[in-house]
């Protein structure tokens, strides 16, 4: 596993491992992956990548998205012969094409996964299986493996085409945007990629749209199709602090009032389309569906609250998109009134920070301060645009009238955000790459400069 301790080669390492495989790995560092597949005896050596850190007695070679064709270890296993396979290719030699239930859509996906797995397994039964793309917060978990008849909840990410691999029985698109043009090049082709990962789904399962998906998915479908404010209706009944109460309803069917442990109006759209594949596609009735998802305590990096230190609540959100960090800063809002919302904002990848530049002005406006960290570049070897950088985001605030600064590296970053930090304030960190590694250095920051009862 080149790339171990990326969250789904990882997940896939540990559903292998459990199979009985032998499994390796490497990666450039380590990772709460990394650790998590140590306790199941697979070493994952860390580091530079050489051509010797390739085990002599490897059989194949699967590579994440971050890894290239160049790197010395890909080279050397061609070399022997050995076969390479992305990580794509690898989950769907992995997942069974009668129980896979897949998750996609641009956002929502590891939230939606969890959630269905929760609903899945509530159900009794066979125990289903998961492979998510982000930990459990209270299991420490991203992969489960399911028992032999039991379910399989895969998240099916678009990058790089890589939901093309599977051929789910059921499938989830929980919403529809411009993301990953870097591999599309335009909106019309994306859109088509996703209606052949609709068309890929068995005509006797049931495909489960978001209500902002368009009717292009639906009519690629082969067989039944539900979608989120036609076939299944969504009614809010209530919520306080962010935390809503709601009923789904579908066709024969009605769950009982539910309350999410999860804060925020998008979780409610989630629960509602993971509801409705665990009873129209698994057979799981409404209410042990409802309860499943109600248990759900939160995928890590979604909405996590990391402390409060001298009473400062801070929040960390794997938001890396304009409507994800919008999102956010509006279920933020809801749970913490009358705080201001400063935000420690590391933008994911050049390419996206790039095109979505407006955007992200857009979603934070509005927010106390904003310090913005350098891009994080996973694949910086097929993204390199100059000017998508945090200056320029952070002159594009400014001139918007948001009190923001390029804070330049994460540990730089982390210490200008504290210098100016309120005791009134609800802190906010925001990003899809290594930001969650500030968390302790971030609220032991906070605690020293603003001790309790300050």
């Amino acid at each position: 596993m080149l790339g171990a301790g990326g969250a789904g080669l990882s997940g896939a390492a540990r559903l292998l491992a459990e199979a009985g495989h032998r499994v390796s790995g490497h990666d450039r560092e380590a990772s709460p992956f990394t650790e998590s597949l140590g306790d199941l005896g697979v070493r994952v050596q860390l580091g530079g990548s050489e051509a010797g850190c390739l085990p002599a007695d490897a059989e194949l070679v699967a590579r994440s998205a971050a890894v290239s064709d160049d790197d010395p270890q890909v080279r050397a296993a061609r070399e022997r012969g050995l076969e390479v396979i992305k990580y794509s290719e690898l989950l769907g030699r992995m997942c069974p094409i009668d129980r896979t239930l897949a998750v996609a859509g641009t956002h929502g996906k590891t939230t939606t996964t969890w959630m269905l797995h929760e609903a899945l397994e509530a159900g009794g039964g066979p125990a289903p299986g998961t492979l998510v793309g982000g930990l459990h917060q209270t299991r420490g978990l991203n992969a489960i493996s399911p028992d032999p008849s039991g379910w399989f909840a895969v998240e099916a990410c678009e990058y790089d085409r890589s939901f093309l691999q599977l051929q789910p029985f059921g499938a989830i698109v929980t919403n529809f945007e411009e993301d990953h043009l870097d591999c599309y090049g335009s909106l019309a082709e994306l859109e088509r990629a996703f209606c052949r990962f609709v068309d890929r789904v068995s005509g006797d399962g049931l495909v489960i749209l978001g209500s902002e998906v368009p009717d292009s998915l639906a009519e690629a479908a082969r067989g039944r199709v539900w979608r989120l404010g036609r076939e299944v209706q969504l009614d809010l009944l209530g919520q306080e602090r962010g935390y809503f109460r709601f009923q789904v309803r579908g066709p024969g069917w009605a769950t009982p009032e539910v309350q999410l442990a999860v804060p925020g109006r998008f979780n409610v759209e989630d629960a509602a389309l993971a509801i409705a594949m665990a009873v129209g596609c698994a057979g799981v009735s409404p209410a042990a569906a409802a309860r499943g998802v109600a248990e759900f305590p939160g995928a890590a990096r979604r909405f996590e609250r990391w402390g409060t230190p001298a009473g400062i609540p801070v929040v960390h959100d794997y938001a890396h998109h304009p409507t994800e960090v919008r999102v956010t800063i509006e279920a933020a809002r809801r749970a913490f009134p009358g705080r201001q919302l400063d935000v420690l904002f590391q933008p994911h990848q050049a390419s996206r920070t790039a095109r979505h530049m407006e955007g992200f002005v857009e979603a934070l406006r509005g927010t106390g301060r904003v310090v913005v960290t350098e891009v994080y570049g996973a694949r910086r070897h097929i993204d390199r645009i100059e000017g998508a950088d945090a200056e320029t985001l952070a002159t594009k605030l400014r001139r918007a009238g948001v009190d923001a600064v390029a804070g330049g590296s994460l540990t730089d970053s982390c210490s200008r955000f504290v210098e100016g930090i309120d005791p009134n304030t609800c802190a906010l960190v925001m990003g899809a790459g290594d930001i969650d590694t500030l968390k302790l250095d971030l609220l032991d920051a906070l605690a020293l400069r603003l001790p309790s009862g300050s």
